[in-house]
């Protein structure tokens, strides 16, 4: 078998790559930032996957050295490697499909600074080696990995093992969320507004067909919806991510506690299969324990599976947020939450086409902070030529922006409202 048949991705020259940064560092601002950024990194330039059902190798050709960590996660069967940040230069559909032991393969930024490659694999496996090798004679630096299949009893051992040696190691610091000036000034006490641009990293989210990821385009809204909410002067906004980094579920629930925010927005597009319909329009979700019909509990199955597809272990979670994960909210933010998702729906309507069912509940868990009112916004369906058409056009998406501030402010307003009435019957 000749080398050719056993690869899976299609080298990307440096020429290429090059290409790419000079065009960018002609520019002014942020994209000259950006490729200065990028020149630094080490570069994966092909990924190559050989063997069978017993052995399995996995190669990734890289500019330079970096050091990795390999280790497994079970249920589902995954080898993760967690490794500087790398920019990933390699053809879009690299990973969907794969060999041996392999089933398929991720990667992307996990958080500043730092990458993950995430490896599904068909059953058990055991790391047999993990290596980086410099490359010599003009031969590119190769990430080399080594699985071997074993039994479901040793695989648990090997992950036993791996999670004493982890805790005994100091805690991987996680990414930190970027907040607004405004939202570090302790003395300010205008309420606090989360916005949590939906996947990111290794987790694209959904997929059109034309290639537009859900995860850049929902961040693209987030970023403008903050500088919308932040103009008002009446609100300081914190950010879940503000570049394409993964973030897990929890994370995401337990910064929106631990800055007492009083609001929190999930921005995210939806999809439908080939053959499922042709769904279109934005719908606005609350947290329930049972979802409001079968669409619903089916798009909050898929949203809540982002840590398994980003590789986070969901065993390492404390028990507080394990509780958040698996309770109600608390029946007042449940109010409130209800509350400000009728008022997007109404604000919306003069903005943005609707879901024929444009207010529904699920168990998304990232909707499940106790004590901060939260909705998820589905912006529409890349499925839908129509809805991507908008969902990619800078004055639809400032219509749809100024109808959720407007939501905002209503919400607020009303809130307040509602406790200087309190406090005076007192």
């Amino acid at each position: 078998m000749t080398s050719n048949q056993t690869r899976l991705a299609v080298t990307v020259t440096c020429g290429a790559l090059l290409a790419r940064i000079a065009c960018a560092a002609a520019l002014d601002g942020p994209a000259e930032r950006a490729a200065a950024v990028l020149d630094t990194l080490p570069v994966a330039i092909e990924v190559r996957l050989s063997g069978d059902e017993k052995a399995t190798r996995f190669v990734v050709d890289l500019s330079r050295k970096v050091d990795i960590r390999a280790f497994t996660l079970a249920d589902p069967y995954r080898v993760v490697v967690d490794l500087p940040q790398v920019n990933f230069q390699l053809p879009p559909k690299t990973g969907e499909r794969g060999r041996g032991l392999i089933k398929a393969f991720r990667f992307g930024l996990v958080m500043q600074g730092g990458s993950r490659i995430v490896i599904d694999t068909s059953g058990p496996v055991r790391i047999d080696k993990a290596v980086v090798a410099e490359g010599t004679g003009g031969q590119p630096t190769r990430l080399g990995l080594e699985l071997v299949a074993t039994d479901r009893a040793s695989f648990m051992r090997t992950i036993a093992v791996e999670n004493r040696a982890a805790a005994a190691r100091e805690p991987k610091r996680r990414p930190e969320p970027v907040l607004s000036t405004t939202a570090n000034n302790d003395a300010d006490q205008r309420p606090i507004v989360v916005v949590d641009p939906g996947h990111g990293g290794l987790d694209n989210g959904t997929q059109a067909a034309s290639g537009e990821s859900e995860k850049d385009i929902v961040l693209d809204f987030g970023l403008m919806l903050r500088d919308k909410i932040e103009k008002t002067g009446k609100y300081r906004v914190v950010m879940t991510r503000t570049d394409d980094t993964f973030v897990p579920l929890s994370d995401r629930v337990e910064l929106a506690r631990s800055k007492r925010a009083q609001l929190f927005i999930s921005i995210h597009c939806d999809a439908l299969a080939q053959g499922d319909g042709d769904a279109q329009g934005a719908t606005i979700y609350t947290l329930s324990e049972t979802a409001s019909d079968m669409e619903a509990a089916r798009l909050a199955e898929k949203e809540n599976k982002a840590d398994v597809i980003a590789g986070v272990d969901l065993s390492a979670e404390t028990n507080e947020i394990a509780d958040i994960l698996i309770d109600l909210a608390q029946r007042e933010t449940k109010v409130f939450s209800a509350q400000f998702a009728r008022t997007l729906v109404n604000e919306l309507r003069a903005s943005a086409r609707l879901h024929k069912h444009p207010m529904r509940s699920a168990g998304f868990r990232v909707l499940t902070a106790p004590d901060v009112p939260s909705v998820l916004v589905e912006l529409g369906f890349v499925s839908s030529k129509q809805d991507l058409k908008l969902l990619t056009s800078d004055a639809w998406r400032a219509r749809a922006g100024n109808s959720i501030v407007q939501a905002v402010d209503t919400f607020f307003t009303t809130r307040l409202a509602g406790s200087g009435a309190a406090a005076r019957r007192n």
